[in-house]
């Protein structure tokens, strides 16, 4: 079967979008021929700093005949309809189309269509040149004098060449037919644009990969990784040193090179004394290389691995001689970075951030370090944390944003603040509070632990909800700008990893009160928080003076007293919407640990659920019981009931909500319908008393043990008695069932 070879050799690909654009083309192509009827039996796209590559294999010579019957309008239709139907069909005149009768629809007209297959190599000159046309650079140029042409190509860089070969295995191939703005397709290309410069004769795959690789070209990305990993680690291994493994370095060096040769630079030992983690930077950030650990030490040494595109002649001492020059002097800029910030303590810094705006909306940094410090303040009492640490870790959070070194590497934001703070002897849950505080980043990264550090990092990312929520900021659809999901999610994963107790409504109307009293009432912009707020001043003033002559109004200042309770009743009013929010987060957290959806539903139907952290081990309980025979037996009774009970109180127009009347079960009631009784009076009480407890796994042992009694009650008792009191006391001992269960969760929504 016949292969193609594409390759589209340009100036350069910048090594962030090669990945990317390798798998664009590889479905743009494919998508293109399956389309077309064309299949294949397997592709696989390449792309290294200057070209991407593209090899599809088994294709067929020749596509096969196509046989389409399509049905178009009624006989007697509207002009217009059948002259559409012509034209889709391909047809000149309705006589070409075939007369068929529906025993329903009455006559209508059919079309079959029938084409010959075409040949592949033809399908492909047709398609190629519309992809490189339209290819879905995230930034593309024109260039030379077709680019005062409009619609001349885009391309990432200039393109210089085009590749395109068909064929099979064992014989001659062909060069796809075509061009693209004055660039023919044909069959050379060319390797390293300095160790091997002479052009290429491509016929196949297998012998392009080979040429390529004589060429000093290594076309497989991954390929290229593994050979820089093994031989940065190799070379310093020899050197007795470790090799610091950085997998996003490796991807991006990977993609600036088409030949890595590893080579090992040093510099002097007295910048040992910089943070580690500002060496890495600089020396990752600035030239590419990675640093390297003394063996079987966490210290680092004085040396690092770049990784060449050339084999230079004096075997790279020019090359190293030179990233040492510049690593030296980038490590120098960061010493001075170091001393420089070393000489002047956390607190000093803060009067800086009084003039940094965190948001035009939200005030400066410096007005929200007093938000969270607040904020800090009252949940540290709740997570066991000291509040004057807490209070001190907050107000010290951001300093070092105003640092030299954070000025000049962002990345080490927090990372420095500690550093900083140890120094100037803070104590060690303060300094830790102060780089913790942001995290968790994402899914995989660290939940901070200590009781100060949870303390501040809860309220730097409340503050940072209750926030954008107070100016209508809010996440939309797909578009999430400042991060919030993030945040919320942040904040469930500190809460369920470190096992936290939080009145979540209270905390949240907390952190709403110096938002509040930060945002202007009488501003003109339209918020929805200062509307609230402007109604809520009106409550309080209500609520706090009878006087009709009182006379107060947006343009008054506000007492403070007013405008605290305020806030207080508007953040209640948001910590309702947050809460809401918070609770489809945590249906993501938990359906990603594998929790159902409906059990996460089930449990927050019930009134009151502002404890995640009792969410979480309640859906898990939940979970548990549902998957043994008891839990999934009393599932299905609880179903047989509530359909009863909807299909009955529909047909009598009441709802049977009211305690069954013991005196009745006993006095008439069948064996199975007092055991009922009984037994939901007891699990009902314990399922209560157990929840009441946090013993969620007991609640669910209580419910299980009606599990027999409810089957025996279906399997002998008649629900709908002819005695109409009996009735309504079976069905009202079924509404009990169904109370009985919602001390737990709302059956409801399980489904099953």
């Amino acid at each position: 079967m016949p292969d193609l070879l594409l390759e589209l050799r340009s100036e350069e690909i910048p090594a962030r979008m090669q990945r990317r654009a390798a798998e664009d083309l590889r479905k743009l192509v494919t998508d293109a021929l399956v389309e077309r009827g064309f299949l294949y039996e397997g592709a696989k796209a390449f792309a290294t700093p200057r070209r991407l590559a593209l090899h599809v294999a088994g294709l067929p010579p020749r596509g096969e005949a196509v046989r389409e019957e399509r049905r178009g309008p009624r006989v007697g239709a509207p002009e217009a309809a059948i002259q559409g139907f012509l034209k889709s069909a391909g047809l000149d005149s309705i006589d070409q189309a075939r007369t068929v009768t529906d025993p329903k629809k009455g006559e209508f007209y059919l079309a079959v269509i029938e084409r010959e297959g075409r040949e592949t190599l033809d399908v492909l000159a047709e398609i190629l040149p519309q992809i490189v046309k339209s290819f879905p650079w995230p930034k593309s140029m024109r260039w030379g004098a077709a680019s005062a042409q409009p619609g001349s190509l885009r391309w990432v860089r200039p393109l210089q060449s085009i590749v395109a070969t068909f064929g099979p295995e064992t014989e001659s191939t062909e060069v796809v037919p075509f061009s693209v703005d004055g660039i023919a397709a044909g069959n050379l290309t060319y390797g390293h644009r300095f160790l091997a410069p002479e052009a290429i004769e491509v016929r196949r795959f297998d012998d392009y990969v080979q040429a390529l690789e004589r060429a000093k070209v290594v076309l497989d990305a991954d390929r290229r990784k593994d050979i820089i990993l093994h031989d940065a680690r190799d070379l310093a291994f020899a050197q007795g040193l470790d090799l610091v493994e950085d997998e996003g370095l490796l991807e991006e060096v990977a993609g600036l090179v088409e030949w890595p040769v590893t080579l090992m630079g040093r510099f002097e030992e007295s910048f040992l004394d910089i943070p580690a983690e500002a060496i890495r930077a600089t020396i990752r950030a600035n030239q590419k290389c990675f640093v390297l650990r003394k063996s079987g030490s966490e210290d680092l040494a004085p040396a690092f691995i770049l990784v060449s595109n050339l084999e230079a002649s004096d075997g790279g001492q020019a090359i190293t001689a030179g990233n040492g020059r510049v690593v030296r002097a980038r490590l120098s800029d960061a010493k001075f970075f170091w001393e420089t910030d070393k000489a002047v303590r956390l607190e000093d810094r803060l009067p800086k951030l009084d003039s940094i705006v965190f948001h035009e909306r939200l005030g400066t940094q410096g007005q929200r370090i007093k938000r969270i410090a607040a904020l800090a303040r009252e949940i540290a009492q709740l997570v066991g944390a000291d509040p004057e640490d807490a209070v001190q870790a907050a107000k010290l959070a951001k300093a070092d944003l105003v640092t030299e070194m954070v000025g000049e590497f962002p990345e080490l934001q927090g990372l420095m603040g500690r550093k900083y703070a140890t120094l100037q002897g803070e104590n060690s849950s303060v300094a830790a509070a102060v780089e913790d505080h942001y995290k968790p980043l994402g899914p995989s990264d660290r939940v901070p632990t200590d009781p100060v550090s949870v303390a501040v990092a809860l309220a730097d990312k409340l503050d940072t909800l209750v926030g954008f929520w107070a100016i209508d900021e809010k996440p939309t659809g797909s578009k999430d700008p400042f991060a919030l999901r993030r945040a919320a999610l942040g904040v469930i994963k500190i809460i369920v990893d470190n096992n936290i107790k939080l009145p979540w409504t209270a905390t949240i109307r907390t952190a709403f009160t110096p938002i509040g009293l930060h945002l202007d009432v009488n501003s003109d912009e339209k918020f929805a928080f200062n509307q609230f707020l402007s109604d809520a001043l009106y409550k309080a003033q209500d609520k706090n003076h009878d006087d009709e002559d009182f006379g107060l109004s947006l343009e008054t200042s506000w007492d403070r007293r007013w405008v605290h309770e305020a806030v207080y009743i508007v953040g209640s009013e948001y910590a309702d919407q947050l809460l809401a929010f918070f609770a489809d987060r945590l249906k993501v957290y938990l359906r990603d640990q594998g929790a159902r959806h409906d059990l996460i539903d089930a449990v927050f139907a019930l009134p009151g659920q502002d404890d995640l952290l009792m969410v979480v081990r309640r859906v898990e309980a939940l979970g548990k019981f549902l998957d043994t025979e008891d839990g999934k037996n009393l599932l299905a009774g609880y179903k047989r009931a509530a359909n009863i009970l909807r299909i009955e109180e529909k047909k009598d127009g009441r709802a049977y909500d009211s305690e069954p009347d013991a005196g009745l079960i006993a006095s008439s009631g069948q064996p199975e319908e007092r055991a009922l009784h009984e037994a939901l009076g007891v699990a009902r009480a314990e399922a209560s008393s157990a929840v009441g407890a946090e013993d969620f796994e007991g609640a669910m042992r209580a419910l299980s043990r009606l599990r027999a009694p409810v089957d025996a009650f279906f399997d002998k008792v008649t629900v709908n008695a002819e005695d109409p009191a009996l009735r309504a006391n079976r069905l009202a001992l079924l509404n009990a069932l169904r109370a009985a269960t919602r001390e737990v969760a709302d059956f409801s929504r399980i489904e099953g």
